[in-house]
């Protein structure tokens, strides 16, 4: 899920240096969701390891 979210925001990069705004803004927002859903995901999975240890 990481992976996707550096892809849009390379998207959104790109986009943005050639001059498509409505393109890059919508890539950064969706790199943007991507990312939170990705560390929502690597705190459940932390938590959830350290439940099983102890």
């Amino acid at each position: 899920m990481l992976h996707y979210a550096v892809v849009f925001l390379v998207i959104a990069l790109i986009a943005a240096v050639f001059g498509f705004g409505g393109i890059a803004a919508g890539a950064v927002g969706i790199a943007k969701i991507l990312f939170f859903i990705f560390l929502v995901m690597a705190i459940v999975s932390f938590v959830a390891s350290l439940m099983r240890r102890g």
